[in-house]
């Protein structure tokens, strides 16, 4: 996309392509770090049981060059013998193999967490191109990982060299000890030795892992024109969402023009602003506003009006009160109780006089009865 768009991707991943990726299997992941930590827990379950381990194993040594004369004409001995070595060594050896095999499980989950994705397991054609491989072979990424086991080969041979040279005293006495003594001292320095070399990869973890998280960033960062692709994927087309809420205010407004009719009056500003209200004398509520509107719809609102024989009041101060305080299908608010009251009055008095005769009603609406919190100017 950043070479078709000529765009920089210079955008962060979103979340939405960061649980893209992740289906896919692609997540931070720090092998030298999963490294160390097999190692440290290898060291640390050879210091605590490798003692168990090493008296086992010579334990299974001395078992397993005696035989007696009826077990060399035994067919079944060596199966008894192997059987037998299993249970001699199995506790101690499957304790040090099931830490190490926790370690290995735990160890990804640090960065990145568990992931299995069957999409990364799936076989892909372009993995299977030469010429692919070559070039993230001699990519930067593969410089990088050349760079890396460079560094670690020098540093864990530098340092094992010098672990070597200071204990050469101690590996030429051994050949001077009892067996059993010597088998206990070189199990100690094997101990102590692996410690050494594994602390030393601590190290290069503590370098790998920024690195893998700053490169799975950066091979996740997105072009402006992604981000702004996405965002029509995902929360819709700005034009299409558009074009629907026009159809959405054009349809209220239709529902809208239908209700006037069913109106008791509509109260005008008297050519910015019109409210058509209904009271339902049967029911206990407040008058309800059936239609609103300002400019070409207070015009079309009028009209309506007019065409269906519903009172037309021009009360600015009250139709600027409700206009801003409610909305289509909302009551009035109980601080224009007694205003609406009064134009209602009025329009019934005024049906009565039509129908009747008698005295003509009159209305002041620039007295009518505001709250200074619902005036509008």
């Amino acid at each position: 996309m950043a070479e078709q768009t000529g765009q920089d991707k210079t955008e962060e991943p979103t979340a939405k392509k960061l649980d893209d990726a992740r289906k896919k299997g692609q997540v931070p992941r720090s092998k030298e770090l999963t490294t160390v930590i097999v190692l440290i827990a290898s060291a640390a379950a050879l210091f605590f049981s490798g003692s168990q381990i090493i008296r086992a194993l010579g334990d299974v040594m001395k078992d397993s060059f005696k035989f007696t004369r009826k077990e060399l004409f035994d067919p079944m001995a060596m199966v008894h013998k192997f059987i037998h070595t299993i249970d001699m060594i199995a506790f101690d050896l499957g304790l040090f193999l099931a830490v190490t095999v926790v370690a290995a499980l735990a160890a990804p989950a640090l960065i990145g967490g568990w992931n299995f994705s069957g999409q990364a397991m799936a076989p892909k054609a372009n993995k299977m191109d030469p010429l692919k491989g070559l070039k993230r072979i001699f990519g930067p990424q593969g410089l990088v990982e050349l760079g890396k086991a460079l560094g670690k080969f020098l540093l864990i041979g530098a340092i094992s060299i010098a672990i070597l040279w200071g204990v050469r005293d101690q590996l030429l006495t051994l050949g001077t000890q009892e067996v059993n003594v010597a088998m206990t001292d070189l199990g100690y320095l094997i101990l102590w030795v692996f410690l050494a070399i594994t602390a030393s990869l601590i190290l290069i973890a503590l370098i790998d892992v920024p690195f893998q998280l700053w490169n799975h960033t950066r091979q996740l960062k997105m072009t402006k024109q992604e981000v702004k692709d996405e965002m029509k994927q995902t929360e819709g087309n700005p034009e299409v969402k558009g074009r629907i809420r026009r159809m959405q205010i054009q349809l209220s407004q239709q529902r809208m023009m239908q209700d006037i009719p069913t109106a008791d009056v509509v109260i005008t500003n008297p050519t910015h602003y019109a409210v058509a209200l209904r009271y339902d004398q049967t029911n206990e509520g407040a008058p309800t506003v059936v239609a609103k509107g300002a400019d070409i719809i207070s015009q079309q609102i009028r009209l309506v009006a007019e065409n269906n024989g519903v009172p037309i009041l021009a009360a600015p101060p009250l139709t600027r009160a409700i206009y801003y305080s409610t909305e289509i299908g909302d009551e009035i608010p109980s601080g224009l109780y007694i205003a609406v009251a009064q134009v209602l009055a009025f329009v019934f008095q005024l049906r009565r006089y039509r129908n009747q005769g008698g005295n003509k009603p009159k209305l002041n609406t620039e007295d009518l009865p505001i709250p200074d919190e619902l005036k509008r100017d």
